[in-house]
C-alpha cells in the first residue's frame, strides 16, 4: 500500500511568544514535530512532505532529509496549506495521511488504525475524532443514519443540541490521495477569515456521494494540539506520563514516576531501578539491573549492564558494566569507562579512555587521558593537561598507582607498574616499575612553633 504523509507546519505560532519556530518546541526531549514524523514512519510512509512557512530553515535544519518540503508563504488555510504538496504528491495513487506539526501526542497505533478503517470501509477520507467532556471551541461531528460522518459543524455555528454533541474533530485526516486534490481545486474562500479551509473537501466529498467515515480514537490526548506555553507544559505531562508508564510495564522500576523525567528515546533494560530526581535525555541507552539515582542527569550516554550512579551528571560518555559512579563526579563528553571502574565523589572525566577495574575515589581531574587497567588514583590527583595554548595527552599504564596530590603534568606517559609518591608534580616520563618522586624534602625546626606563636601574639598586640 502506496501511504504518503502531510504535516502542516506553517503556522507562525504567535501565542508561544517565542523566536523559536512553533513545531519545534520540545516535548519530551523532542521537537514536537519530530514526534509527528515518527509517528508516520511507524505506518511506513513512502513520502512525507512537511508544508513549511517563513523560517522554514530551522525546520529543515532539524528534519534534514528525512522529509520533503512544500513552502506556504502566505497562511491562507488548512486547505490551501495542504494544496502546497500538490506538486509533489498530485498524482501518486494510494493514501495521504493528513497531520499538524504541534500534535506531539499522536501515536502510530491511532493512525494505523484510522488507515485500517479508511481501506475497510473503502472511504475517500477518514476522520480521526475524540470524545471529550468539554468540547467547547472544537468542531463537532455530524453523523449520518450509518454512522458516517455527514458534516463537521464549527463551535460558531452549532445549535443547540450540536453543541450538545462530545465527538469532536481532531484535525487529522486519512484521504484517497488523487480524490482529496481534486476536491481541495474547488475549495473556495468564500468565508469571513477568507482562507481555504480542508474541512470544506469533506463537505465536497459528501456531496458526491463519496464515502466519509470516522475513527474515534479511544485516548482523546493523542489529538491534542498545542498553541501557547499552556499546553506545552500539558502536552509535557502527558508525555512523561506515556513515557514511564512504558518503562515500567517493561521492567523498568520507577521508585517515584512524578518525579522521574525520561526523554522519548531513551532506552532502559529490565530490571534497572530509577530513583527519584532522575533526568534521562537525549538517546542515553541504560542497560539491565542499574542502579540510577538520585538526583543524576545523563545526557546521550550509553550504560552497560550493573552500573551504579548516584547524584552525578554524564554528557556523552560511555560506561562498562558494574561499574560505580558518584556521588557528586561529572563525566563529561569523551569519557569512556571499562568495565568495574570505580569514580568516586567530586571527579572529574574528559575525553578520556578509563580501562576496566580503574579507581578514582576523590576528588580528581582526569582530562586528555589514556589510563590502562587496575589503575589506582589517590585523592587530589590530576592531569595537567592545558598547557596555555592545547590539550595533552597523559597516558598512565596497566598497574600503576598515582598517589594522592600528584599532578602529572602532560604530555606524559607512566609506565607499567609504576608507583608515583603523593604530593609529587611528575613533569618527565616515568618507566616501567619505576618510582617516581618529585616534591622538596621535609625540614623540622625543633621547638621553633612556640617562636612562631610568641611572635605573632606580639604583633597582635601593638596598636
Amino acid at each position: 500500500m502506496n501511504i504518503m504523509g502531510i504535516v502542516l507546519a506553517a503556522g507562525q505560532g504567535k501565542r508561544m511568544k517565542s523566536k523559536l519556530y512553533k513545531v519545534l518546541h520540545k516535548v519530551g526531549g523532542k521537537p514536537m514535530v519530530g514526534h509527528v514524523i515518527d509517528a508516520l514512519e511507524q505506518v511506513e510512509t513512502q513520502r512525507t512532505i512537511v508544508v513549511v512557512g517563513h523560517g522554514a530553515e530551522s525546520v529543515k535544519a532539524y528534519l534534514g532529509d528525512r522529509v520533503e518540503y512544500a513552502m506556504q508563504d502566505q497562511q491562507l488555510g488548512t486547505g490551501h496549506a495542504v494544496l502546497q504538496a500538490e506538486s509533489l504528491l498530485g498524482n501518486e495513487e494510494g493514501l495521504t495521511v493528513v497531520l499538524y506539526g504541534d500534535t506531539p501526542l499522536i501515536t502510530s497505533e491511532s493512525l494505523q488504525e484510522m488507515i485500517r478503517i479508511h481501506c475497510e470501509k473503502d472511504a475517500a477520507a477518514t476522520v480521526m475524532t475524540a470524545i471529550m467532556d468539554d468540547p467547547f471551541g472544537l468542531g463537532r461531528i455530524i453523523r449520518n443514519e450509518h454512522g458516517r460522518v455527514s458534516r463537521i459543524v464549527e463551535q460558531k455555528d452549532c445549535n443547540a443540541e450540536e453543541r450538545e454533541i462530545k465527538e469532536i474533530n481532531s484535525g487529522m485526516y486519512c484521504f484517497s490521495n488523487r480524490k482529496l486534490f481534486d476536491a481541495l481545486n474547488k475549495v473556495t474562500n468564500n468565508n469571513s477569515q477568507q482562507e481555504y479551509y480542508l474541512t470544506d473537501v469533506l463537505g465536497i466529498l459528501v456531496s458526491q456521494n463519496e464515502i466519509v467515515e470516522a475513527y474515534c480514537t479511544p485516548d482523546a490526548m493523542d489529538t491534542f494540539g498545542v498553541n501557547d506555553r499552556v499546553a506545552l507544559s500539558e502536552a509535557e505531562r502527558i508525555m512523561r506520563a506515556r513515557i514511564n508508564r512504558n518503562h515500567m510495564l517493561n521492567g523498568v522500576t520507577l521508585i517515584d514516576p512524578a518525579n522521574t523525567y525520561i526523554d522519548a528515546d531513551v532506552q532502559i533494560g529490565s530490571d534497572t531501578v530509577v530513583l527519584p530526581g532522575t533526568i534521562l535525555k537525549g538517546r542515553t541507552v541504560i542497560g539491565e539491573e542499574c542502579l540510577i539515582g538520585p538526583q543524576t542527569e545523563i545526557t546521550d550516554s550509553t550504560i552497560a549492564d550493573g552500573v551504579q550512579i548516584k547524584q552525578s551528571v554524564l554528557l556523552d560518555a560511555e560506561v562498562g558494566s558494574q561499574s560505580s559512579i558518584g556521588p557528586f563526579a561529572y563525566l563529561r563528553p569523551g569519557a569512556k569507562l571499562g568495565e568495574n571502574v570505580k569514580i568516586g565523589d567530586f571527579v572529574e572525566i574528559k575525553n578520556a579512555t578509563l580501562a576496566d577495574d580503574v579507581k578514582v575515589s576523590h576528588l580528581s581531574y582526569i582530562g586528555d587521558a589514556k589510563i590502562g587497567k587496575n589503575v589506582n588514583f589517590g585523592c587530589g590527583a590530576i592531569t595537567v593537561n592545558y598547557d596555555g595554548f592545547n590539550k595533552q595527552l597523559t597516558e598512565v599504564e596497566e598497574d600503576a598507582f598515582i598517589g594522592s596530590n600528584v599532578n602529572l603534568i602532560a604530555p606524559i606517559k607512566i609506565g607499567k607498574g609504576a608507583y608515583v609518591v603523593a604530593g609529587s608534580t611528575i613533569t618527565h616520563n616515568v618507566d616501567d616499575n619505576d618510582v617516581a618522586i618529585a616534591r622538596e624534602r621535609q625540614v623540622n625546626k625543633p621547638g621553633y612553633a612556640e617562636k612562631l606563636r610568641n611572635k605573632f601574639s606580639e604583633k597582635k598586640r601593638r596598636p
